[in-house]
């Protein structure tokens, strides 16, 4: 989905995404029962999953440093390719709640390759329409209202592209 903006070369070599310390629970990645199906057919030593929601997160098992990484992550990136969690084919873009009336579309600085980009530029691609005549915005919010639990609490430093009121 981010291709236009975001390299394989560039998410292979960071990988930022991938790694969650202890205060990054919240953004351990839901999968639909639909993924999670793939998951157990599509690997060998299935990693653990626990029910979240109406889907499942992987269970993450922290190292001495208080760091774990996705079961899925490997020396040539995500073992899932395209049948990715979505929060991971959107990242570093999230739908966080604003307000009780207000949904905004916000991207992770921690993501160097779109943090650097100009807001015009992040903003110009997540409006722009695909050949379905959808853009990633759009996209964005028909996956959230199929599935609330995506929304995300507003994590101050999170620049805002776009704003959904309700």
């Amino acid at each position: 989905m981010l291709k236009k903006i975001l390299s394989r070369e560039a998410c292979a070599k960071c990988r930022v995404c991938c790694g969650f310390d202890r205060d990054d629970v919240w953004e351990i990645p839901v999968v639909t029962a639909q993924t999670a199906e793939i998951i157990r057919k599509k690997v060998t030593d299935c990693p653990e999953l626990e029910a979240y929601e109406d889907g499942y997160r992987f269970v993450m098992h922290f190292d001495d440093e208080g760091m774990a990484y996705c079961p899925m992550l490997t020396e040539n990136g995500c073992l899932l390719g395209d049948d990715k969690p979505f929060d991971c084919r959107v990242w570093p873009f999230r739908i966080n709640r604003i307000s009780a009336e207000l949904l905004g579309i916000t991207v992770s600085p921690v993501c160097d390759t779109v943090s650097a980009l100009s807001v015009s530029k992040i903003t110009s691609f997540i409006n722009e329409k695909d050949e379905d005549g959808f853009s990633l915005a759009d996209r964005m919010l028909s996956y959230a209202k199929e599935h609330p639990y995506t929304i995300k609490p507003y994590v101050e430093d999170y620049p805002i592209i776009k704003l959904i009121r309700l």
